[in-house]
């Protein structure tokens, strides 16, 4: 008797298909508008949450550090957006209760991506640790003494040169591994090992839209941080539903809807 599996097709897309992606979610958003942006609220409520602690127990030059972080463990936040848009493609109008909450959302493929995506948000603040430490002998107490070092010495342009580029590592590889399998592990006997395969083979495959999508994505949560994160009330339900789209564009949805495919020998 033996069992195996079958990994799901990978579907080429072009260059600008994550503007297609964009342009679905940003329609998904404004056909179930309450309960998205409901659920965008309550992301900037806890970012907001996290910045204020920051910033009264003096902390907030790491600010950057939780921010390129958030890149990194945003995908598990999302999957409430995944099945709002997965309902609103079957023609039904998501509730927010729904979103919160769904039979299979915690359990342990869940929470063994989750465990996969902090080890990868701890190295990243590990890293940025180390090359603060590195780059100067003082501590920077205040936002304008931290920025001013950023921005006005070579040692602090050095500093955001060499933390660029290890963070850019570091998120390319949690992008690599989570782009296509969050919204995956909803799908019915998914499986994260399959789910994390499938999406690096999906990234892989599609590599210059998949370095633009993740551009873009950096890109708007950029925007919806500056706007005093403000603008995560929109920009994080919107990226969340395009990520879904983002999904179905990329993994065969005959084999998505069944990630596994069971040998009919026994």
């Amino acid at each position: 008797m033996s069992e195996g599996f079958q990994l799901p097709e990978i579907n080429r897309v072009g260059l600008l298909a994550p503007l297609d992606w964009l342009a679905a979610g940003w329609r998904d958003l404004w056909r179930a508008p309450g309960p998205c942006l409901a659920y965008g609220v309550g992301l900037a409520l806890l970012s907001a949450g996290v910045t204020g602690t920051l910033y009264l127990t003096g902390q907030f030059t790491w600010f950057l550090v939780l921010a390129g972080g958030f890149l990194i463990v945003a995908p598990l936040l999302g999957l409430g957006l995944y099945r709002a848009a997965r309902l609103m493609s079957e023609g039904r109008q998501p509730k927010f209760g729904e979103m919160l909450w769904q039979p299979g959302m915690i359990r342990a493929d869940t929470i063994l991506l989750g465990v996969a995506l902090f080890v990868l948000f701890g190295l990243w603040a590990e890293a940025a640790y180390i090359i603060y430490g590195l780059s100067t002998y003082s501590v920077h107490q205040t936002i304008g003494d931290f920025l001013a070092f950023l921005l006005t010495t070579p040692e602090g342009l050095r500093m955001a040169l060499i933390g660029s580029c290890v963070g850019g590592v570091i998120a390319f590889i949690a992008f690599t591994l989570v782009a296509v399998s969050a919204p995956l592990l909803l799908e019915e006997g998914s499986d994260v090992f399959i789910s994390v395969i499938t999406s690096a083979r999906a990234v892989l495959a599609n590599l210059p839209a998949m370095l633009l999508w993740a551009f873009l994505i950096a890109l708007l949560v950029g925007v919806g941080m500056a706007f005093a994160l403000i603008g995560l009330i929109v920009v994080f339900p919107w990226i969340g539903l395009a990520s879904w789209h983002a999904c179905r564009a990329t993994v065969s949805s005959n084999d998505s809807a069944r990630l596994q495919a069971r040998h009919a020998n026994q």
